[in-house]
């Protein structure tokens, strides 16, 4: 099942529904998809059918209570950063303000100069400490911010620095999230062309080490790493523009298209 939040032309609440090919399904009984991450059900829409191309897409939980982050997890972006391969998960935080639709412009906070975008696979959890689905995700970060400053917070948690979706495809449908392929363009040219299988620290990994410390609830994301290809490790180095537009794409799970603003 593909959950989605959407907005019809013209409608100022959002609705919730299953994505089925090129239309969305609205759930009738008012249930939201943290509601659906929440309870489990995957029983099917039944509600008004919309077209995809007459809606607009939401963050499909619009303000996740918790984001995660999860550095250094590629060994071949490690290996082109130049670093040794973390012993155990490197994790920072996002704020539940830094979570955007799939399509919204991200604008670049006036204090930053060097803007760069990480695609990344997020996981979407549910009850009990389960994962409830996946997600294309952008971590974008101020490289500037983050060379200087001890914490991550203000380089990687500014507001709308998580553009992610175009749904939640929930973890049923996909078979073994460590072999998905992984690609981001920036205008039009392909950056990042990987596997999850390059992640140093796996899902089960991942959560059980956040889980050591931190209840994880229904909604919370994690992002789980970027591939090798970003724009700071290119030769120059190429950080976002004013109107640069970047495409992430999850063999399995869709794509996020947004502008720099």
């Amino acid at each position: 099942m593909k959950l989605a939040t959407f907005l019809l032309p013209g409608a100022d609440a959002p609705l919730a529904g299953e994505v089925r090919g090129d239309t969305v399904v609205a759930f009738d009984d008012g249930t939201t998809v943290l509601d659906r991450l929440a309870s489990g059900d995957r029983t099917p829409a039944t509600g008004a059918e919309h077209p995809l191309a007459d809606v607009r897409l939401l963050a499909p939980v619009p303000r996740p209570r918790a984001i995660f982050g999860i550095g250094l997890n590629y060994a071949a972006h490690a290996r082109e950063t130049g670093k040794e391969l973390p012993e155990q998960p490197i994790v920072f935080m996002k704020l539940p303000s830094s979570a955007a639709a799939p399509g919204d412009d991200v604008p670049c906070p006036a204090v930053v100069r060097r803007l760069d975008y990480e695609g990344e696979l997020a996981v979407v959890m549910g009850s009990r400490g389960e994962v409830a689905g996946y997600a294309v995700a952008d971590d974008v970060s101020a490289r500037d911010l983050q060379k200087r400053e001890l914490q991550w917070t203000r380089a990687k948690g500014f507001d709308n620095s998580c553009p992610y979706g175009p749904w939640i495809t929930t973890a049923d449908e996909v078979d073994d999230p460590h072999r998905l392929a992984l690609r981001t363009w920036v205008n039009g040219e392909l950056r990042q062309d990987s596997s999850t299988s390059d992640l140093i620290f796996g899902i089960p990994a991942i959560v059980s080490f956040l889980g050591e410390t931190c209840t994880l609830e229904p909604g919370d994301l994690i992002l789980t790493g970027t591939p090798s290809g970003v724009g700071q490790a290119l030769d120059p180095p190429q950080f976002l523009e004013s109107g640069d537009v970047v495409r992430i794409e999850i063999e399995a799970l869709g794509a996020i298209e947004h502008r720099i603003a």
